[in-house]
């Protein structure tokens, strides 16, 4: 039996950190809106069949439009809330399956590969969530009130990515969970998974360095020279 697969955008948050007026997810990035390098990234993936874009209210019209000129999969663009799992949680009220399968994406990361995407999906056939990741090239440590309290073995450290992927199910559950405690604010929902449903599998696909998340203006330079790379690979 087939398995619906939807693709959940997150490009609602307010891009306090980049600055400027216009919206971060709008922005153009190599002669087009940051968001619509997403869309396209999952429209081009076979396995995705429809696309939801969770923004802010007041871009809803905006991003209504670009997703309808570039992704026939985009079935609904609606408001998210004032935290990144509120916005995952507004983006499973309206999946309709919970027999299905989801991926959570940030329309930060413009550079997704398509191959990345469906190596999530085919990921959960094994697993009940899954986290795109690179190893960490850094040492990283523990650091309390500016005094290092630990430093962990590099080489079981990687960086977290996305999209993250799981079934519909699973997440629903786990974000239940995390709704109804008010110590814990999630930075990422396969953490959520970890924390909420004891005995749940994470699995991990590769990520790519070029994989990056624009958060600061400078950011959007990095994303530029990584575009070019690309392409000129592809050529």
């Amino acid at each position: 039996m087939d398995v619906r697969v939807t693709a959940a955008i997150l490009a609602a948050g307010s891009g306090v950190r980049f600055g400027g007026s216009t919206p971060k997810q709008l922005l153009p990035l190599a002669g087009k809106p940051m968001l619509q390098h997403s869309l396209e990234a999952f429209e081009a993936v076979g396995t995705i069949d429809a696309i939801v874009v969770i923004t802010a209210d007041h871009l809803i019209a905006a991003v209504a439009d670009l997703a309808g000129a570039v992704s026939p999969k985009t079935t609904d663009v609606i408001a998210g809330g004032a935290t990144r799992d509120a916005s995952t949680r507004a983006a499973l009220g309206i999946v309709p399956d919970p027999d299905g399968k989801i991926l959570v994406h940030d329309a930060a990361r413009p550079l997704i590969a398509p191959s990345t995407i469906a190596a999530c999906v085919t990921a959960l056939d094994r697993f009940d969530a899954v986290g795109v990741a690179v190893p960490s090239p850094d040492t990283l440590l523990e650091v309390v009130d500016d005094r290092v309290t630990g430093i962990p073995d590099r080489s079981r450290l990687w960086r977290a990515q996305t999209p993250q992927g799981f079934w519909v199910d699973v997440l629903r559950r786990a974000h239940a969970a995390a709704a109804a405690d008010p110590d814990f604010v999630p930075t990422d929902d396969c953490g959520v998974v970890a924390r909420y449903l004891t005995g749940a599998t994470i699995g991990v696909v590769a990520g790519s360095p070029a994989n990056i998340k624009v958060t600061y203006a400078e950011d959007i330079a990095v994303a530029e020279a990584l575009w070019r790379r690309s392409r000129a690979t592809e050529n």
